[in-house]
């Protein structure tokens, strides 16, 4: 996975780097995995301006601002808080694109919802797109995957804008 990890890492910063754009991220059950891999290569600080891992509901809630109403009715791990986690952090750190991932790693089910539920966001000023991922390895390939998944998700938002 690791091989794929690096072709979209590399894809993200010729993308953002050759069009001048800027991004930022909010990771809930990814931990700043996603941060980790895009700063992992040179050049990221051209295009990278904010990561905000925002574990907790508490965090999602007053640091992110989203809503309570969002949470009671969807719970943190759906695609709705995932989509408002995207456009909440882009807007603050006021950047071209943003993405968010939230979920179950486990072992246990979070609000009824099974290990290995993730969703995903990736959006810019004229479109967010989301996703679901029913994930089925452990806590680390999980986090992996969920995070090359919102990288694939975050190239082909770009690319067809």
């Amino acid at each position: 996975m690791l091989q794929e990890i690096l072709k979209a890492v590399t894809k993200v910063h010729a993308l953002f780097k050759g069009k001048g754009l800027t991004l930022s991220v909010a990771e809930s059950c990814t931990g700043g995995l996603v941060s980790h891999y895009l700063t992992s290569l040179p050049g990221a600080s051209l295009f990278f301006r904010a990561g905000i891992v925002a574990y907790s509901e508490t965090i999602k809630k007053d640091l992110l601002g989203i809503s309570d109403e969002l949470i009671t009715k969807y719970g943190v791990v759906s695609e709705e808080t995932a989509y408002d986690m995207a456009e909440k952090v882009r807007t603050l750190s006021k950047t071209d694109y943003a993405v968010a991932t939230t979920g179950n790693l486990g072992p246990d089910t979070l609000e009824g919802k099974e290990k290995g539920l993730v969703y995903i966001a990736a959006g810019g000023k004229s479109r967010t797109s989301s996703r679901e991922l029913r994930l089925k390895g452990n806590r680390d390939e999980n986090k992996e995957a969920a995070a090359l998944a919102v990288l694939n998700l975050l190239i082909e938002v770009v690319e067809n804008e």
